[in-house]
């Protein structure tokens, strides 16, 4: 298969920031929708990269994770506002799920305390959130925004997390956990029984499937954040591309973290296009570019053809 970069993709408007773009997503039209940490939460950009509007200012309080609907509703996870929210494409809030102003306790296993990602069934349209930093659970919803169930708990067995940071469904409905400080993909079917899980992987952190593609799943590793193993090459700053079953099909990226086309710093968040290329959203900012002395915004945002 292979990918290969486009350099420069995405034009945003003279002044305009990511700061870092946490999400991406495509809708059915492929145009690519970034969720991101600058003063214009959601921007949306055609399938060339030209700029084509915006929204969300002054109503997000920490961008996290982006998921387009069947119907082409944006759902939006904002991990402080402690919310899940869906909005019409042109920013009309339609339904909130979550107290925005009183998470719950801490691995409590109630809804929210800082949720990272929505997934919806294709079968049923029912959503599922990944919940997330504060808590160890993933929640089950109708389309209305009605509890159906919850499952998990803080640990390292099968059915349990440590820190579920991203979530994917597949054609079939089953479940796909990003598990990330337990460095695996945990698969479930959709009520919750846990079926199986992926272990060749470093901090899961995007996760995308695209049944179009061969039921292929696309997964942002970040790459370590220990000094020891900071010399050692081929842990995570990459994407994996697996199969249904698990198994390594590809990995995009160098050995080690970097800022050339094709290098990765932090990736956060994994979609595809129609035509099975791929956009990948770096927490870059949060990484290291906060850290550097000056501060410095680096890259966050990366296209790459599919060949």
């Amino acid at each position: 298969m292979g990918y290969k970069p486009v350099v420069g993709w995405g034009t945003l408007p003279d002044g305009w920031s990511f700061v870092e773009a946490t999400a991406v997503a495509v809708d059915a039209q492929d145009n690519v929708w970034v969720f991101n940490r600058g003063a214009h939460p959601v921007i949306v950009f055609d399938r060339e990269g030209a700029f084509k509007r915006s929204w969300g200012e002054g109503v997000i309080r920490r961008a996290h994770g982006i998921t387009i609907g069947p119907d082409g509703t944006i759902w939006l996870t904002d991990d402080l506002h402690h919310t899940v929210r869906q909005f019409t494409p042109a920013g009309k809030l339609l339904l909130t799920i979550g107290d925005p102003d009183t998470p719950s306790t801490a691995h409590g296993g109630k809804p929210f305390n800082r949720p990272t990602h929505v997934a919806i069934s294709p079968r049923t349209g029912d959503v599922y959130v990944s919940d997330g930093y504060g808590n160890s659970r993933v929640h089950k919803y109708d389309p209305t925004g009605r509890l159906l169930k919850s499952w998990g708990a803080p640990g390292t067995d099968p059915g349990c997390f440590n820190i579920p940071h991203n979530i994917a469904t597949d054609a079939g409905g089953r479940v796909y956990v990003a598990d990330r400080e337990n460095s695996r993909v945990q698969v479930f079917d959709e009520d919750g029984t846990y079926l199986d899980q992926w272990k060749n992987l470093h901090r899961p952190c995007g996760l995308a499937a695209d049944a179009r593609l061969g039921d292929l799943f696309f997964v942002g590793e970040l790459p370590s954040h220990l000094p020891v193993n900071q010399a050692v090459p081929n842990i995570g700053a990459r994407v994996s591309v697996l199969s249904i079953k698990g198994d390594l099909v590809e990995r995009i990226g160098g050995p080690f973290a970097g800022e050339k086309p094709g290098e990765f710093v932090a990736p956060h968040g994994c979609a595809v296009d129609s035509r099975g290329d791929l956009y990948v959203a770096e927490v870059s900012w949060t990484a290291v570019g906060k850290n550097e002395n000056p501060p410095r915004e680096i890259r966050s945002l990366q296209k790459f053809t599919r060949t």
